[in-house]
């Protein structure tokens, strides 16, 4: 089996040079530049291993590292998460069944370690992470940009449609494409170092941060931090809903669109929000087909625009729905969807069964902030942002000084707030240093504006509010 893309209407798809990898011993078809759990996928393996205690299946969930689904043996490492590890010629692969035997040296004790000094490190490499390192080289500091993934990117590099807005933001461009510009601007940014597969595992006295990457361990004590950790996707409380082909929205458009492997031939997409709207669209350019799209709310979610791209296939967006139960045993084979009275209760008799292999869970992101919590952040439950959000002033900095939020961390809205939040983060982090740098000032203030201006879309009434409970007092960076 080969689930692989090979013509798409949008993408152009490339593939690296083909290779062989080693699956439980059996040889296995990829290409260069796929991460192993998406060759594994490509190759019609849809078990990524067992839980511990009920030995239930588990398959691709998130496929950015930030679930435990896709954790294998590597080369004889254990708990490698697979979905952000490029696949090599002749690796070795296999699933854990049950606790796996941890290796005798420990990691840190492995690995060497080094010290070092930088103006502004920036933590997370999406729309906004991109956006800060660039804002800050342009005053001349020193970046130290990391990311875990082995691509540059975060959400941009999946996204396929064409982004509104005037051409500073890049409207017009697809999602990938504005990855592309961006990743090659810092790649090329002589003031901007940029450590790939590398994750940011603490934070310690006097500000240090601890970063891993495969081949050492290296202590950066930065003078200004910028988290862009982004988000992690929500689940969906339903009966069977951790079986193989059950995926968050982030999960589907990392395989489909980042390495052009079709996620599932009968598809149900669960929330009616731009994300699951537009994601539906795409599934269908794809060639999948859309069984149907649910709605707990009374109303869709998202803007008209991109639904009725979605009906003019003949989907059905049902409002009022929720799924009740998935079925199936190694893997999804189907769904029961129901109907919802106006106090969120099932209506009994209304249960209807959907045929598909792949359901899209579109419900939702909750901000990454467990790395703020170690820095000291003050954070508060904001549901109008999506949960644990840290405070800061309007120009991106948190409750402890020096260190600076920007994206989906700071509150879950979409790329062009995150790359908008990324510049001005970046440009206090730099003033911070710095000192007040006039022209600086100056495209802070009209970037600012500019981002309350597109705030002010009545659709965005909702993160507005949470936007104000989340803003504190104090101006004082770089002014």
């Amino acid at each position: 089996m080969d689930r692989r893309i090979w013509k798409h209407p949008i993408l152009e798809i490339k593939r690296g040079r083909e290779i062989t990898f080693y699956f439980e011993g059996q040889p296995m078809k990829a290409y260069e530049g796929e991460s192993i759990a998406v060759a594994l996928y490509a190759n019609g393996v849809d078990v990524f291993g067992w839980s511990v205690k009920l030995n239930r299946p588990r398959g691709a969930f998130c496929m950015i590292g930030k679930c435990s689904s896709c954790l294998m043996e590597v080369d004889g490492v254990p708990y490698v998460r697979t979905c952000i590890v490029p696949v090599k010629e002749g690796m070795h692969v296999k699933r854990h069944r049950g606790p796996a035997e941890l290796p005798k040296t420990g990691y840190f004790e492995s690995k060497p370690s080094e010290h070092k000094e930088v103006d502004v490190l920036v933590i997370g490499a999406g729309p906004a992470g991109l956006s800060a390192a660039l804002a800050a080289s342009k005053l001349g500091v020193k970046v130290l940009l990391v990311d875990e993934n082995f691509k540059l990117g975060g959400q941009l590099i999946k996204q396929t449609h064409k982004f509104f807005g005037s051409r500073e933001l890049f409207g017009g461009l697809r999602g990938f494409q504005i990855g592309e510009k961006l990743t090659k601007a810092v790649e090329e940014d002589p003031n901007v170092e940029v450590m790939k597969e590398t994750t940011a595992f603490g934070v310690f006295r006097d500000g240090i941060v601890g970063l891993a990457s495969s081949d050492k361990i290296v202590y950066v004590k930065p003078k200004c931090t910028i988290v862009c950790t982004g988000a992690a996707e929500n689940y969906l409380a339903f009966e069977n809903n951790d079986l193989p082909g059950i995926m968050g929205a982030g999960g589907v458009q990392t395989i489909m669109n980042v390495f052009g492997v079709k996620p599932g031939e009968k598809a149900l997409t669960v929330g009616s929000g731009n994300v699951g709207l537009i994601i539906s669209y795409q599934l269908l350019q794809a060639g999948v087909e859309v069984e149907a799209i649910v709605e707990a709310l009374p109303f869709i979610g998202g803007w008209l625009v991109h639904a009725a791209k979605v009906r003019r296939y003949g989907v059905p967006i049902l409002v009022s729905h929720t799924v009740k139960a998935a079925h199936g045993r190694e893997k999804l084979e189907g769904a029961t969807i129901v109907a919802l009275d106006e106090k969120w209760r099932e209506v009994p008799g209304t249960e209807q069964e959907v045929e598909c292999d792949l359901m899209l869970l579109a419900v939702g992101l909750n901000p990454s902030s467990e790395l703020l919590m170690q820095f000291g952040c003050d954070l508060k439950w904001i549901k109008e942002l999506g949960g644990l959000t840290a405070l800061r002033t309007k120009y991106q900095e948190t409750t402890v000084p020096g260190v600076f939020v920007a994206g989906d961390v700071s509150g879950i809205e979409e790329a062009t707030t995150a790359m908008l939040e990324g510049r001005i983060a970046g440009l206090s982090a730099a003033m911070k240093i710095k000192g007040p740098v006039k022209e600086a000032v100056e495209e802070r203030e009209r970037i600012l504006a500019y981002l309350e201006e597109y705030r002010k879309s009545p659709v965005l009434e909702r993160t507005r509010e949470g936007i104000q409970k989340a803003l504190i007092g104090g101006s004082h960076v770089g002014s």
